[in-house]
């Protein structure tokens, strides 16, 4: 099998680029709808700020203000998420606020 075998199209790259890219949005709002479950929804919701850090390992961060301008973080876990999408661990714990 020659190198040229293993290379991809560039429609199949951009397929899988989209692909995983729809992958990163769903999972990101499946732990948004998590954590403002368990939370409660803030005053002033902006956004959910969702980070990948490494393997299974995010970043969450709850911003409100009446703007962006004036935004502030209320709210910060990090998180270990299962295969599904769902949190196995929170830190701190995620109790509910609002």
């Amino acid at each position: 099998m020659g190198q040229k075998d293993n290379m991809l199209s560039t429609p199949q790259l951009e397929r899988n680029e989209e692909l995983v890219s729809h992958k990163r949005e769903m999972l990101g709002a499946l732990v948004r709808e998590q954590v403002i479950h368990c939370l409660g929804q803030p005053p002033d919701l902006l956004s959910v700020q969702v980070r990948p850090l490494w393997g299974t390992r995010y970043r969450v961060n709850v911003f409100v203000g009446a703007s962006v301008a004036s935004a502030k973080v209320t709210d910060s876990f990090f998180l270990v998420l299962g295969a599904d999408g769902n949190i196995l661990e929170a830190t701190p714990k995620i109790k509910r606020r609002y």
